[in-house]
């Protein structure tokens, strides 16, 4: 059976997931923005933590874990090469490493681009992946420390995923993502559609994640730096994907 998947909105803009495994009772919690909102779903659905794993070091992700392991005594996962500013981690993952959550595995991919040591977790038999700051709704993180071209290679792994993945990132930055894309695509009809359902969601306050990678490679202009009608968009009709992808992060650093 398919792990359940729990949207938690933590701090002001962040989210949390959980994920359970019925058969066995074991229970994940990927990032921790604060343990709060974390206790209370978990609490509500009566599941032991028996995991939490960590995409990367920013404090909106990681300043609860410490309490939260404090609390239920779970294992705490991140990636081998950003433990030393990490909270201390019983498992350092690499991208050659897999793990599981109760009987489903999960692949671990490198995703360098916001930060040097950020990761994402692919569980394919439910469908999942949690991108954090990586790929993102409508957009991706900013480049912080790593550069254009590391973040353009990690997003084309996570495109090649299935179509029918569920992705599951950091932070409500939708609405104003899908503004931006709208910049560059002002014709884009699947576009046009998102924004509009994405702006109902949130005047009834409803996450806009997570979403299908099928809808992301039809509206999100990260994964779309590929199409000649994007690179004419930006004034680059003839550059490599890679230009054309800087430029639109470029981009939307000033919108």
């Amino acid at each position: 059976m398919p792990l359940q998947l729990v949207t938690v909105p933590c701090l002001t803009d962040n989210y949390a997931y959980l994920i359970h495994d019925a058969a066995t009772g074991q229970t994940a919690v990927i990032d921790v923005p604060e343990p709060g909102p974390i206790l209370a779903a978990l609490d509500a659905h009566q599941w032991r933590l028996t995991d939490i794993l960590i995409t990367h070091h920013h404090d909106d992700h990681i300043q609860g874990v410490d309490t939260l392991r404090a609390r239920t005594g779970a294992m705490v996962l991140g990636a081998a090469a950003d433990a030393h500013r990490l909270p201390r981690l019983d498992l350092a993952l690499t991208e050659a490493d897999s793990f599981s959550v109760g009987s489903e595995f999960a692949r671990v991919i490198d995703v360098p681009g916001h930060t040097i040591g950020h990761i994402a977790f692919h569980f394919p038999q439910s469908h999942l992946l949690f991108s954090a700051d990586s790929l993102m709704a409508g957009g991706c993180g900013r480049l912080f420390e790593g550069t254009a071209r590391q973040m353009h290679a990690s997003l084309q792994k996570l495109a090649a995923l299935p179509p029918d993945t569920l992705v599951c990132s950091g932070h409500e930055y939708t609405a104003s993502n899908l503004r931006f894309a709208a910049t560059l695509e002002p014709g884009n009809p699947r576009l046009i559609s998102r924004i509009a359902e994405v702006t109902d969601k949130r005047a009834k306050g409803i996450p806009t994640v997570p979403v299908l990678l099928e809808e992301e490679l039809a509206t999100n202009p990260y994964l779309r730096a590929h199409l000649p009608a994007l690179k004419t968009a930006v004034g680059l009709p003839d550059a490599d994907d890679v230009t054309v992808f800087a430029e639109i992060r470029a981009r939307k650093d000033k919108f």
